[in-house]
C-alpha cells in the first residue's frame, strides 16, 4: 500500500519559509507506533495523521513531534485546516483537546488564503525553576513574571527588554532539556507588534519556526499584565534566526478574571505531494 501525505509551510504565503508540516490525509492503516517512527522520519516540528471523526468534528487528527504525541498543537491545526478544509468556511478538527474550529477566508477562486482557530483556553500556573531556566538561556531577568500557560503543551514565557535580545539568544540546549519538558517563548516587543523565539529541546524542538499553541497565550500573557487590551490583535514576528520567518496574529477575549475566547491566525502553503509505501501493509 502507499499512504499519501501533504507538505504544507505554515504561518506564511511564502513556500520554504513557516513552519513546516507533514499530514497524512488517511491514517486510518496506522497503528501508534508508526505514527511515531513516520514523525521521526518526516523530522519537521510536528506531524500531523488524519483519521475519521469520533465526536462530531470533520475529521479527527493526531499530532506527533520526532519525539512525542501532542493533545494540541498550533501550526499542526491551522496547516490541517489547509489541507482538509474541503470547500466550507469553517472545519472542525478533533484534537486531544477537543473540537477546534477554524475559520477559513478565502480568495476569489475559492483557495484558502487564511485561517483563525479558536483556542483551548489555557490553565496558568507558577513557573517554579525560574534560575534554573534563566542560566540555561543566558538571560538574568524577565520584563515580566515568567509564568506557565497550559493548553496542551506547557508554554513558558520570558520576556527580554527588546527585539534585539531575542535574537542575540544562544541557549544551552542541554540544560534547557533537563529544566523540564516545555515550550519557552522568550519574547520582546510594543504595542501590537512582537518578536518571540521558541526553544523546546526536551521534545526534539531545539528551536521552532512558528509555535501557535503559544501565540494565543502570549497574548493573553500581555493582556492580563497590562500590555495589550483585551480584543486587540497582535502581529507576531518568529523563525527568522532560522531561516523560516513567520508570521502569527493572535487576540485574546474577555477579562484578567475570565477570559472569553482565545484566537490564533496566519497563512499556510501547501509546497509538496508524496507517498510512502511501508512494507507489509
Amino acid at each position: 500500500m502507499t499512504h499519501s501525505y501533504v507538505i504544507a509551510d505554515v504561518f506564511t504565503d511564502t513556500p520554504l519559509e513557516g513552519n513546516g508540516l507533514a499530514v497524512f490525509t488517511d491514517a486510518t492503516p496506522f497503528d501508534d507506533a508508526t505514527m511515531a517512527r513516520l514523525a521521526r522520519e518526516m523530522n519537521l516540528s510536528e506531524t500531523v495523521f488524519a483519521l475519521p471523526p469520533r465526536a462530531g468534528g470533520d475529521a479527527r487528527i493526531r499530532i506527533f513531534t520526532p519525539g512525542t504525541e501532542l493533545p494540541f498543537a498550533g501550526h499542526p491545526v491551522l496547516g490541517s485546516a489547509f489541507v482538509l478544509g474541503g470547500e466550507g468556511d469553517v472545519v472542525a478538527l478533533e484534537t486531544g483537546l477537543g473540537i477546534v474550529p477554524v475559520a477559513l477566508e478565502r480568495n476569489q477562486a475559492g483557495a484558502i488564503m487564511f485561517g483563525r482557530m479558536r483556542q483551548p483556553l489555557p490553565a496558568i500556573e507558577p513557573f517554579e525553576r525560574q534560575a534554573e531556566l534563566l542560566l540555561a538561556l543566558g538571560v538574568t531577568r524577565s520584563q515580566l513574571p515568567i509564568e506557565t500557560y497550559v493548553n496542551g503543551p506547557r508554554n513558558v514565557y520570558v520576556m527580554l527588554e527588546d527585539e534585539a535580545a531575542v535574537a542575540s539568544l544562544a541557549p544551552n540546549h542541554q540544560a534547557l532539556a533537563a529544566v523540564g519538558p516545555f515550550n519557552v517563548s522568550c519574547f520582546a516587543g510594543a504595542g501590537h507588534s512582537f518578536k518571540t523565539r521558541m526553544f523546546a529541546p526536551a521534545i526534539g524542538v531545539n528551536e521552532d519556526p512558528a509555535t501557535g499553541s503559544a501565540a494565543g497565550p502570549l497574548a493573553l500573557h500581555l493582556a492580563r499584565h497590562g500590555l495589550l487590551a483585551f480584543g486587540e490583535e497582535i502581529e507576531i514576528a518568529q523563525g527568522a534566526e532560522i531561516g523560516r520567518p513567520s508570521k502569527l496574529h493572535a487576540r485574546v477575549e474577555g477579562s484578567r478574571e475570565q477570559v472569553e475566547l482565545i484566537e490564533v491566525g496566519g497563512a499556510a502553503v501547501i509546497v509538496a505531494r508524496g507517498e510512502f509505501e511501508l512494507g507489509g501493509d
